[in-house]
This record gives structure tokens, C-alpha cells and sequence, in this order.
């Protein structure tokens, strides 16, 4: 008998960054598209979780001391008074505490603000939980807050904006200014806030990651959510947590224990050790991928990609194919995986909705630079041999110069 699926799940097919993943992996390219590293993690992490696990951490478990840290580094980083006890849930990775927050406060019909271009996790859990998305385009090529466009996305039904700072795709930081402006529209919209925020030790030059709940009337209304995964390149381990509110931190605690009832307990354990971490490790994490990325900038505009905007955090380069190449961004992505064994993820998965958004949703690509300088060199080094190949005009679609006769 064929399954009867749910209408939701019908809904949740492929995206055309999955696809290309799939052909990436059986294409075995250099993979400058997905999100985690190639090297390895800090040693002394490593070994924190080699010791947990050998010293029997091996069942369900809830380590309070990760909450008694997180609620330190709240206050210290951004001023916020948070009770360890109260105030924390322990996930399974940022996803699945950004899932169980809108499984939280969204209700069927309730509308959910996404700036667009937006993480395609997100419109998925607002789907799951009955919810409708409702995207909010970001100026290009800076990715600014139009103030008006965003205060007219509001009705009756507003329920939440969701907000990644540092964002992907882009690496853009939100300003100081664009903070205030959605802060001051929850409060007088009476709408709950859901940040995303594993970047948030991963700005360069003078950015500097600044949590929304810090803002004026925020603290009570927004959902705060992160992990190690980012900073600590332990992406595999799986160790989020959300912030919130007592009584919405009750209610998310409730639906992660329903789903998934516990994270990793080695890797909990193991997070004691990352959470201990010295400055010094931070100014380092910092400062390396900053020298990734302007790598991979100097890469791509050697190439003749448009980088209008130079990522400010996160791990992404968000960049503008050259203006002669006439061929799609998937088109693209799919002939530089099977022609240069280099795998980068399409823009457009990223787009949905926004002014003349036909010009310019098909002319990104996001290149992922948390990779070893051996990784990003080959890749560097394949995209160069290719281009200086007599094929790149078919392969990237570029208009190819006639030499004049004198």
C-alpha cells in the first residue's frame, strides 16, 4: 500500500542545495559548500570527551554546570541576568533548539518574519509547526534593513521574527541601528524574537556580535539560540542550547525532552572543558578564519567574481558570479562539481520573496571558507586550471571575446 503521507512532509522536498550535494559527494570535489570544517578540532576538547566517555558518561544526562557557564558568558558578553536553573535548555544542537522554540510559541496560522536571504532550516520548522513564513528582502549588495519593507510585513498574525546575526548566507553583522529598529518593532508589535547566534564569536575587524535580547525591552520576548559547533569546530557533536525566558525555556525543555530527551552526555561533558576556554582562544579563532576569508575573496575576485560585500562574520563568502557569465547559479555550481571537482552551494536556495528579486537570486553562490589553507589552496588551484582551460566559456557560460582582425 502507498504511504499516506502528511501534507507538511509532502511539502519538504529536496532543495536544490541537497541535490547538489549528493552529486558533489559522488563526484568526490573539494567541498566549499557545506558549513563545517576539514581540521581538526582543539585537542584538548578532544580529550575531554575520550575521558568522558571512559569514565562511564555514557547515559542520559543533563550537565547544570554548561547552564551555570553559559549564564556567566550572557552576562559578561552581553549584560544579561539569566538563572542557570530556569533559563537554559540543553539541545541537540543549535537546529534542534531553534525547532523546539518555534514548536513553542508558533500555532497553526500564526505568521513568522525571515530576512531574506534566510537558512533554509528555518522555513521548515515554521511549516512543521503550522506556522507561515513571511520573508523580508535585505537590500543587496550590502544586505541593509529596509525599515519601511519591514514594518509593512507586520499584521494581526505576527507572532515572531526570527534573526541570524552573524547570517548566513551573507556575513553580514546587523547594526546597532538595525537592532534597535526590530527591537522597538517586537515591543510595540507585541511579537517574540528567536535568534540564531553560532556565529557569534566569529566577526572580523571592528564587528562585534551584539545580542538582541540585550537591547531595551528584549530580554523578556526573545529566544536565544546557539551552540559549539562554530566555534569550537565540533560540528558533529551536536550540543546547542536555547535561552529564553522562564516560562518559554519551560516549554521548549518540554518538547526537547519529548523528541529527543537528551543530548550527546560525553560531549555535554566535554562542553565544560570548550566553555573554560581563555580569551586567547576566541582572539585566535577570530583571526584565523579571518585570514581564510580574505582567501577566498582573493580567489574569487582573481576569477572575476563580484564581491560586493566582504563577510563581516560567520564562514561564508556570498559572491556575485562575474557579469559576463550567462548561465545560472545552479548551472554553475553543478558544472564547477563535475568539471572542476570544486562543490559550492547555489544562492537562490537562499531567496524567496522581495522587490525585483528575479535580477539578482540566480547570480549568487556561497562559498564556505572553514577549511584548512590545503583545502582552500587545491580548490583555488582547480578553479584556476579550469578557467585557463579552452572549456570555461562552455562550462561557466562566458561570453567569449572574438579577437578583432586589424
Amino acid at each position: 500500500m502507498e504511504a499516506k503521507l502528511s501534507r507538511v512532509s509532502r511539502s519538504l522536498t529536496p532543495s536544490p542545495i541537497q541535490e547538489l550535494s549528493h552529486l558533489a559527494q559522488r563526484c568526490g570535489a573539494i567541498n566549499l559548500a557545506e558549513g563545517f570544517p576539514d581540521f581538526p578540532a582543539p585537542p584538548h576538547l578532544k580529550d575531554a570527551a575520550v575521558s568522558a566517555i571512559n569514565a562511564d558518561f555514557n547515559q542520559y544526562r543533563h550537565v547544570q554546570g554548561i547552564c551555570d557557564l553559559l549564564a556567566v558568558g550572557m552576562k559578561r558578553n552581553h549584560g544579561l541576568d539569566v538563572n542557570p536553573l530556569t533559563d537554559f535548555v540543553i539541545s541537540v544542537g543549535q537546529t534542534e533548539a531553534f525547532a523546539a522554540a518555534i514548536f513553542a510559541i508558533v500555532d497553526h496560522g500564526d505568521e513568522v518574519l525571515l530576512f531574506d536571504p534566510v537558512y533554509e532550516t528555518y522555513e521548515s520548522c515554521i511549516a512543521l509547526a503550522g506556522g507561515i513564513p513571511v520573508y523580508v528582502a535585505l537590500d543587496p549588495p550590502c544586505w541593509t534593513l529596509n525599515v519601511d519593507r519591514f514594518m509593512k510585513s507586520f499584521t494581526s498574525r505576527t507572532k515572531a521574527v526570527i534573526l541570524n546575526s552573524p547570517h548566513n548566507p551573507t556575513g553580514k553583522v546587523f547594526s546597532m541601528e538595525e537592532l534597535q529598529v526590530i527591537a522597538e518593532a517586537c515591543c510595540s508589535m507585541d511579537c517574540i524574537a528567536v535568534t540564531d547566534e553560532v556565529y557569534e564569536y566569529i566577526t572580523f575587524g571592528m564587528e562585534k556580535h551584539i545580542s538582541l535580547a540585550s537591547l531595551p525591552g528584549m530580554q523578556e520576548r526573545t529566544i536565544i539560540t546557539s551552540s559549539l559547533s562554530k566555534t569550537f569546530s565540533v560540528t558533529g557533536w551536536r550540543i546547542g542550547w536555547a535561552c529564553a525566558p522562564s516560562n518559554i525555556a519551560y516549554a521548549i525543555r518540554n518538547i526537547h525532552i519529548k523528541i529527543t530527551d537528551s543530548a550527546p552526555a560525553p560531549f555535554q561533558e566535554a562542553a565544560l572543558t570548550a566553555l573554560r576556554s581563555p580569551p586567547d582562544y576566541f582572539n585566535s579563532l577570530k583571526a584565523a578564519y579571518e585570514g581564510r576569508r580574505d582567501c577566498v575573496i582573493e580567489m574569487l575576485s582573481n576569477l572575476g567574481f563580484q564581491i560586493h560585500f566582504k563577510p563581516q562574520g560567520s564562514v561564508f563568502v556570498f559572491a556575485e558570479l562575474p557579469e559576463n557569465w550567462h548561465i545560472s547559479d545552479i548551472d554553475f555550481v553543478r558544472n564547477l562539481i563535475q568539471e572542476a571537482g570544486v562543490a559550492a552551494v547555489p544562492g537562490c536556495g537562499f531567496f524567496h520573496a522581495g522587490p525585483n528579486i528575479k535580477t539578482y537570486q540566480n547570480r549568487y553562490v556561497r562559498f564556505a571558507f572553514c577549511k584548512s589553507e590545503t583545502t582552500l589552496n587545491a580548490a583555488s588551484q582547480k578553479m584556476r586550471d579550469l578557467m585557463d582551460s579552452n572549456g570555461a566559456h562552455s562550462v561557466f557560460g562566458m561570453k567569449e571575446v572574438v579577437p578583432t582582425s586589424n
